[in-house]
């Protein structure tokens, strides 16, 4: 298991948040349900544990959001580092079917596919890119590549699957 580090955890990222209760004794076993369910006042009970249960997990889904400011910060990152490759695979069919057209160049067919599809697979990977790269702190925009904020946030996304496989 991972060491606690010192940082101070995001309000959206995985991991304890306030309201969980995990001990024994929060969830109804079986037999006590069914024990609760015979009295007159059972149906009531129910539906009050029903409340609850939808509040806490509503009161958790608002926890566990992404901020707005986060959240613009990773789309205006996922447009650039996505969308320039993409935009550059669809110009280089276009140019090369110019260039074959007009018989400008003799371009052979798997250099245009190839280089369509690596300009998308960079518009791919720039999604991932973008949203790793955005500053995942409310009050801090980051610089304009990224690195830094990168390192840290794929440290926090492989630290989370780690938890994840440990319970």
């Amino acid at each position: 298991m991972a060491p606690e580090s010192s940082r101070k955890s995001l309000p959206f990222e995985p991991g304890k948040r306030k309201g969980d209760d995990n001990s024994p004794g929060s969830k109804v076993s079986g037999s006590k349900a069914k024990a609760a369910s015979k009295g007159s006042g059972a149906k009531a009970k129910q539906r009050n544990q029903a409340k609850t249960r939808q509040a806490t997990l509503s009161s958790q889904a608002k926890d566990a959001a992404i901020p707005e400011a986060v959240s613009r910060r990773m789309l205006k990152r996922m447009i650039l580092f996505s969308g320039v490759p993409t935009f550059a695979g669809v110009l280089t069919f276009f140019v090369s079917y110019f260039l074959l057209i007009n018989e400008v160049v003799e371009l052979p067919s798997y250099f245009v596919l190839l280089a369509t599809l690596g300009c998308f697979g960079l518009g791919v990977l720039g999604l991932s890119y973008g949203a790793l790269s955005a500053s995942w702190d409310e009050d801090r925009l980051g610089n304009w590549l990224g690195l830094d904020e990168f390192k840290v946030n794929f440290g926090r996304l492989t630290g989370s699957w780690g938890s994840k496989a440990d319970s």
